[in-house]
């Protein structure tokens, strides 16, 4: 039985608060001393940055689109254990989910299969005794969903806040929370949203405190955590990576990270780690040599076109990852890696292991995906399903090899991606708890190098 108490802030739509909310909230939880568990709906790679800064603990993706209904619960359950409460951050509008596909992915969904109640987070700023209909329509629209208060946010004036408390008091819903407009604690944003903090350093430290204080002075933390205890028990086991490794040789996987490569799941290196793999991290900005006995490396995504300069310029390591590549070592590529293996980014030399030139573009690629695997490779066999999402402002040129990596069936169908020697690439970013054999596998191929 999972009996963490937990709350998922939501919104009527993106750009209302929830990433200050949730974020203040984790903090001002974690300053009272509590091990507070931090969660994100959704794919969504910098939001989670935030939340570990603010909790100390990794921030962790529920996704129903890529991962399944099913896994929602035990992901969470995982994430969570031995915490005091845990807060789950919605995305886009509460009732928004996968294109075309319903409540599916939807931040509503997810509260429901976690039997969490949501608080509603409003931004209150050109309204008044409206704010009374919008939370009503909401509360009512979907009877499972259980909305237990309300946080306004964008609050101009105490007259400004008597009118908005005065049209809710005939909602039924209590406000649990007041926030004034604020644009010191805003964060700074580009052309994929919010700057993660591994870029930020000091200032995202500074941005984290500060939605820590305005939170704990403008909402009520009592009743939060009260609501947050009235969550019922969940009757789900926690996920747990699928395979125990005893008495084996333990395989160096290295995993590219620092301000380049910013976007990974938790997950991914349990997984990686639970299969037998030694799972070490190396910048690709700052270091020259891969990790000692690296016999695998998966690169992720995050943003190298802000940095192509600086990557072009490390030429000792750009030759070290183009002769692991190769030398048929397995390679696990996702968008940034991607890019990190082509020929070039926006000019700048790259390590050149793919016969592909990347660059900036003004249009951006975003939204889930289904995929099936063209070709084995050192992730997959040809065939396995996979559910993934697409994120980025770069094109490359050509978009798929001579092998391709996966074929697409949603929004249109198309082949994307390389698969050459032990090398997988692809702009597809997956989430491998939906199916731990690709952690399995890739390590297994690296053991067998």
């Amino acid at each position: 039985m999972v009996n963490v108490p937990r709350l998922v802030i939501a919104a009527p739509a993106s750009g209302s608060g929830k990433t200050t909310v949730a974020t203040g909230l984790m903090a001002a939880f974690a300053a009272r001393g509590l091990a507070v568990s931090p969660h994100k709906v959704g794919p969504d790679y910098i939001d989670p940055g935030y939340h570990s800064l603010a909790t100390g603990r990794p921030g962790r993706n529920l996704d129903a689109y890529m991962c399944g209904t099913d896994l929602i619960a035990p992901l969470f359950a995982h994430g969570s254990a031995g915490c005091d409460l845990a807060v789950v951050e919605g995305v886009m509008g509460l009732y928004d989910g996968a294109s075309g596909q319903g409540e599916l992915a939807s931040t509503a969904q997810v509260a429901k299969l976690l039997r969490a109640p949501v608080v509603l987070v409003v931004d209150a700023s050109s309204q008044s005794r409206s704010v009374a209909a919008l939370v009503h329509g909401f509360a009512s629209w979907d009877p499972e969903v259980r909305i237990g208060g309300v946080i306004l946010n964008k609050v101009a004036s105490d007259r400004h806040e008597a009118l908005l408390r005065d049209a809710l008091d005939e909602s039924g819903l209590p406000v649990l929370g007041v926030l004034r407009r604020a644009p010191q604690v805003a964060t700074p944003s580009r052309h994929l949203g919010l700057v993660p903090v591994a870029e930020r350093q000091g200032d995202a430290v500074d941005a984290v405190r500060a939605m820590g204080e305005r939170v704990l002075a403008g909402c009520d933390l009592d009743a939060l955590m009260a609501l947050a205890r009235s969550a019922p028990a969940l009757a789900d086991e926690a996920w747990e990576p699928a395979y125990a490794v005893v008495e084996r040789p333990r395989p160096v996987v290295a995993v590219a990270g620092g301000a380049a490569f910013t976007f990974a799941y938790a997950e991914h290196a349990e997984l990686l780690a639970a299969a037998g793999a030694e799972v070490v991290v190396f910048d690709p900005l700052r270091d020259e040599k891969l990790p000692a006995g690296t016999a695998g490396l998966v690169i992720g995504g995050g943003f190298p076109e802000m940095y192509a300069p600086e990557l072009s310029a490390n030429e000792p390591l750009r030759r070290a990852v183009t002769e692991l590549a190769i030398g048929g070592a397995p390679v696990a590529a996702e968008c940034a890696g991607l890019l990190y293996l082509a020929r070039e980014l926006d000019g700048k030399p790259m390590c050149g292991v793919l016969d592909a030139e990347a660059r900036m573009s003004e249009r951006l690629t975003l939204g889930y995906r289904q995929a099936v695997a063209v070709s084995d490779s050192p992730l997959a066999v040809a065939g396995t399903r996979m559910r993934g999402h697409e994120f980025h402002r770069t094109v490359l040129e050509p978009e798929a090899g001579t092998t391709p990596a996966w074929g697409m069936h949603q929004p249109e169908r198309r082949v994307e991606g390389y698969v050459q020697r032990g090398v997988h690439a692809s702009y597809l970013h997956t989430h491998w708890a939906a199916a731990p054999s690709v952690a399995h596998r890739f390590v297994e191929h690296c053991r067998a190098r």
